[in-house]
């Protein structure tokens, strides 16, 4: 184990389909002389990371990249410039932007809120259409992919509750399920994904959060188990994973057990491939903390071990 690349500011990680490419997002003020964040991309070859190139994003504060299915498309979320930015990708290469979009909604909390800020990025299932999270906006835009271009147009919008903040975009393999993470409430959105054009429909909203809980505590990200029967939630300020069944035909959630994170604001959580472990990547306490799973329940430990990490913000798996 060891330094695999030397990279200012990454906030996020992701491999191309074939597991030949990471591409990176760089939460950074300006790149290249112009106000923006950067997106890199990097060869992957026995650990190591070999830069291949780098491009402007579409605005300040890069914090998230998703690579389309095909491995051709690349779209960037800048949170500092509430905009996104879509890439082709040619044998690892990025292009320049080929598509961008600033986004001017916003939504009632005047500190979290105060412009849009676009979270995260992601592709349905069958390919076909983009999704940018806007948590200053209260929505989730939707776009047309063109794979061949890398080109996005404009196929709808969903609307999330006023001040909910919708942060994170996850699909449930039943092929009609999404699940929408909520930062600002601690909620999640269980949404009805419509084949036909892309769009979404909130048919269930759960609450992360103890009745009664007080105090600022904020949603974050979802780790999904691959037969998709059990879905769990992180969730900062109170620092808990929140563990739920899924049913398999309609993607309803059924609570399980809250648990330890293991530190302070966690940021990621994924399952090893095995999926006998979770491991968490708790941002303010520097730790990567990893809880033992029962492959039988999907229950996770009450403890795990911790592993010392300078403020992890991504974990991913070769």
């Amino acid at each position: 184990m060891g330094v695999a690349a030397k990279v200012s500011t990454i906030d996020w990680l992701t491999f191309s389909p074939n597991r030949q490419y990471v591409f990176a997002a760089a939460e950074v003020e300006s790149f290249n002389g112009k106000p923006t964040g950067e997106v890199a991309s990097f060869a992957f070859d026995r650990g190591r990371l070999r830069k291949i190139s780098a491009a402007n994003s579409a605005g300040k504060g890069t914090c998230h990249v998703a690579v389309d299915r095909t491995g051709h498309v690349l779209v960037a979320a800048d949170y500092g410039g509430g905009s996104a930015a879509s890439f082709l990708i040619t044998d690892g290469k990025l292009g320049e932007a080929v598509w961008t979009e600033h986004y001017t909604v916003h939504g009632p909390n005047k500190e979290r809120q105060e412009a849009a800020h676009a979270h995260f990025a992601s592709f349905s299932l069958d390919n076909r259409f983009a999704y940018v999270n806007d948590l200053g906006g209260d929505c989730i835009h939707i776009y047309s992919l063109n794979t061949a271009t890398a080109m996005l147009s404009p196929a709808g919008k969903y609307q999330a509750k006023p001040g909910s903040g919708p942060r994170t975009l996850h699909f449930h393999r039943n092929g009609h399920t999404a699940y929408s993470v909520n930062e600002l409430n601690s909620t999640v959105d269980v949404l009805e994904w419509h084949k036909a054009d892309g769009s979404l429909t909130r048919v269930a909203q759960v609450d992360l959060l103890p009745a009664g809980s007080k105090g600022v505590s904020t949603a974050c990200d979802t780790a999904i188990s691959q037969n998709g029967g059990d879905v769990y939630f992180a969730n900062r300020g109170d620092d808990f994973l929140y563990h739920f069944r899924a049913d398999s035909a309609s993607g309803r959630l059924t609570p399980v057990k809250r648990s330890s994170c293991g530190g302070k604001t966690p940021r990621n959580l994924t399952l090893d491939p095995t999926e006998q472990w979770m491991l968490v990547a708790n941002q303010d306490s520097n730790l990567i903390s990893v809880f033992a799973r029962d492959a039988r329940t999907g229950e996770l430990a009450d403890e795990g071990k911790s592993f010392a990490a300078p403020t992890p913000m991504c974990i991913l798996f070769a």
